[in-house]
């Protein structure tokens, strides 16, 4: 049902300051207003980063929807990269932790606004972070989120010990978490802003309609394309576009 995620935003106090870590400390390619949708462009309110197909979105909380607090999300780096970053990232004084999945490692710091951020090698051409391959929501109950993930597409295929987490897979893996702290002390992220392209927005959130608050839609962009924003039943405002 959903295809890909188009943007994951972060609210963060300084634009300026998430700038500079995120396009001069891991390098990522800054997006202007015009290579946003019309609905997610806000003209000196935000910066903006590519991370392979999705944007990644830095917000002042000066308008709604604001981006995600506090949110652990991974972003892909080549394999062949790990080295280097761990070596870049440790020389310019963060605190790095270390994870391995199979034969995959994760290494995780903290962005300037409390975000977890995970580099985790991927399958991905690069150079450099390519892609957003995995987002933390922090819900108030495991079954109600799951439930309504389920009906966008998303499968279940890990749930943690004592069931306080439910690792989905669909455009990315999307990881649901009750309050706790993970990896790294991570956090899952509280009114996140995600964005999903669809052929069928509209079918999208009928899927889950009954669930839902707030049913948008939003201006389209230059294009003409539209988009359907809601609230799921913990705050996270997931929008619906066609590609």
């Amino acid at each position: 049902m959903l295809s890909g995620l188009s943007w994951l935003a972060l609210e963060v106090k300084d634009v300026a300051v998430a700038r500079e870590f995120y396009g001069g400390t891991l390098s990522m390619r800054a997006l202007d207003d015009g290579d946003l949708p019309g609905w997610l462009a806000r003209s000196g309110e935000q910066a903006a980063f590519a991370a392979g197909d999705t944007a990644l979105v830095c917000r002042r909380p000066d308008a709604v929807p604001r981006g995600g607090l506090h949110t652990h999300y991974a972003m892909s780096i080549p394999a062949g990269e790990y080295d280097d970053w761990w070596t870049r990232l440790e020389d310019a004084g963060f605190d790095l932790d270390e994870h391995t999945f199979g034969d995959a490692r994760s290494l995780y710091l903290y962005d300037p606004d409390g975000n977890c951020v995970e580099l985790g090698q991927q399958p991905v051409e690069g150079p450099g972070i390519d892609g957003v391959f995995e987002v933390v929501l922090e819900v108030a109950d495991l079954d109600v989120a799951q439930e309504f993930y389920a009906d966008l597409g998303f499968e279940t295929v890990d749930e943690g010990a004592g069931r306080e987490r439910v690792r989905m897979h669909g455009p990315m893996a999307l990881e649901l978490w009750e309050p706790h702290l993970g990896l790294a002390d991570a956090r899952g992220g509280v009114h996140v802003d995600l964005g999903f392209a669809t052929d069928d927005p509209d079918a999208a959130v009928d899927a889950v309609a009954d669930r839902v608050t707030d049913r948008e839609r939003v201006e389209g962009d230059a294009g003409g394309t539209d988009a359907v924003r809601v609230h799921d039943p913990d705050g996270h405002v997931p929008t619906f576009h066609a590609p």
